[in-house]
């Protein structure tokens, strides 16, 4: 059916626009302005009931959209990360991979489906000619933008088609939860990891040099030793990073010479268990000097005193080191009796 079958008054009335002027081309203007074609009614423009199967139309395809995404979250949870399929002719691909992409692109396509449709079909198609105008805007201008806004508006059939309206918000809302979900393939959650190490109550310190557990007769007045946890070896796939958190410095003080009275309750004969991993920047520490019982960061020379609770005394350290409490066992070795009672290494402070 066309607008020409149909009676002069069921069309839709025009706006009054300028549609250009017409011209006659002549010697000094050959390419004259031959104006718009005379406008063609759409089928929607005269059926209300083509105008509500293109409404639906529209909002299937934004309920498709809406559902796709769904898909897409579903996959990514319920799909196993090697679990293939036989595509063909793509042959044995990743089935999470391809189910992402599927559902992905189904969600995309259809919103951007649903808004040409909608666009070709309700809003208005009249063509219109508008003349420059100069770029600082006066008052008419905006006026008449304004006007031109609002009829925009009602053109569009936004207010008036609330199930287009509704089901489009719902896939514009929907699809960004997509990229919410790809944000947990940054890594795992960090929980509460920066405050754990693998030190817990009955863990034997190992020499780090020897591997063998320590007993308080290998700790000699005024050495440094490095320990590790039991169980901690250097094949391990993680050693690098339980080690970066649970490197021991022990070094052995007169006990008489010790002068936080909690340094010295965890201590055992005067032996001492300092985490090795600076406030500052998490640097190693390493320089032990045996009178004054200061160790000293070698990257930017934070100096802690061992006697008193290892506190700062020089340099751009935060905070003092942590210390482990530390016991005997039965048999005479020397152990953990808990982990740190607060986070090792640099700026945690600062990460709350």
């Amino acid at each position: 059916m066309s607008s020409q079958d149909i009676p002069e008054e069921n069309l839709p009335a025009e706006r009054d626009h300028a549609h250009g002027a017409v011209g006659v081309a002549d010697e000094k203007n050959p390419f004259a302005d031959p104006g718009l074609p005379p406008h063609e009614h759409r089928i929607q423009d005269i059926d209300e009931r083509a105008a509500k199967r293109s409404e639906r139309a529209v909002a299937f395809l934004f309920t498709l959209s809406m559902l796709a995404t769904v898909g897409f979250i579903a996959s990514y949870v319920a799909i196993p990360h090697d679990k293939s399929v036989f595509i063909f002719p793509l042959g044995h691909i990743s089935a999470l991979n391809f189910a992402l992409g599927m559902t992905l692109g189904a969600a995309l396509f259809c919103i951007g489906a649903g808004a040409v449709h909608w666009a070709r079909t309700l809003m208005s198609d009249v063509e219109i000619a508008d003349e420059r105008h100069p770029i600082a805007a006066e008052p008419e201008v905006k006026a008449k933008v304004m006007a031109d806004f609002r009829d925009g508006a009602r053109e569009s059939a936004l207010g008036r088609r609330k199930l287009i309206r509704n089901t489009m918000f719902g896939a514009l809302a929907l699809f960004p939860l997509s990229g919410v979900v790809l944000l947990r393939d940054l890594g795992p959650l960090p929980e509460d990891k920066l405050r754990h190490t693998l030190w817990a109550k009955g863990k034997l310190l190992v020499n780090m040099n020897t591997n063998e557990p320590l007993r308080p007769s290998d700790v000699a007045v005024g050495s440094l030793t490095f320990a590790k946890p039991e169980g901690l070896e250097e094949h391990d796939h993680d050693f690098q990073t339980e080690i970066a958190k649970a490197a021991l410095m022990i070094v052995r003080i007169q006990p008489d010479n010790i002068k936080d009275k909690r340094e010295l309750e965890w201590s055992h004969e005067g032996i001492v268990a300092y985490s090795k991993i600076c406030t500052h920047v998490g640097c190693p520490i390493s320089l032990y000097e045996q009178q004054t019982h200061h160790v000293l960061c070698p990257c930017h020379q934070s100096t802690f005193d061992l006697s008193d609770g290892a506190r700062v005394i020089f340099g751009p350290a935060g905070h003092a080191l942590p210390q482990l409490r530390i016991g005997v066992n039965d048999e005479g070795y020397l152990e953990a009796l808990g982990d740190f009672e607060e986070p090792v290494g640099p700026a945690f402070w600062e990460r709350g």
